[in-house]
């Protein structure tokens, strides 16, 4: 569900996006100003989003830890932020009470793509990502089988982007992990 409201300031579309998030129990994020609900990840989304914690987390080095549950704010603009399903930042992320990790700690976020809003995660949320700075974007796609590691962020866009295939590791040289996607599902 997407929803703008142009006449809300962004602090009251801030708040709007908390209340709803409150009522509903969907995940609220504010997109360019545009307030976008989404439901928790179910079934195989959220297996993958767990493979990737179980790899990531005890491969990180002491200063990074994986969190399954954060939201990153864009630079200048603590009203816009994304949630994404996983997140790798400042280990301090974890002994804060902060809900928003500041871009500049974030090394990676991974999405996994969902059945019903494809193109948030694989168009919208590229540019974003690289806007906000974070220095990787892994984007994993249950529908096909494919994943794709978005890096380098310079000017609104990735300038390294590779692709591959369920069964193909991914290499996190910057992080010295090596995730395997061979226990990744597919949608039926």
């Amino acid at each position: 569900m997407t929803l703008t409201i142009p006449e809300l300031g962004m602090s009251r579309l801030r708040k709007a996006a908390e209340a709803a998030e409150e009522a509903t129990g969907l995940r609220a994020e504010i997109i360019r100003g545009v307030l976008m609900m989404s439901p928790t990840p179910r079934g195989r989304h959220a297996g993958i989003i767990n493979e990737l914690f179980r790899q990531l987390d005890p491969a990180l080095p002491d200063h990074l830890e994986s969190y399954q549950n954060g939201s990153v704010s864009m630079p200048d603009n603590k009203d816009d932020y994304a949630t994404p399903d996983l997140l790798v930042c400042d280990a301090g992320f974890g002994e804060s009470d902060e809900w928003l990790a500041d871009p500049g700690d974030v090394e990676l976020v991974c999405e996994v793509v969902s059945k019903g809003n494809s193109t948030k995660d694989t168009r919208d949320m590229v540019g974003w990502y690289a806007d906000a700075g974070i220095p990787a974007y892994l984007l994993v796609d249950p529908r096909d089988g494919t994943w794709t590691l978005h890096t380098v962020p310079r000017d609104g866009a990735y300038q390294g982007v590779l692709h591959g295939l369920y069964g193909e590791d991914v290499e996190l040289p910057a992080l010295g992990v090596k995730i395997s996607t061979s226990r990744f599902t597919q949608y039926a």
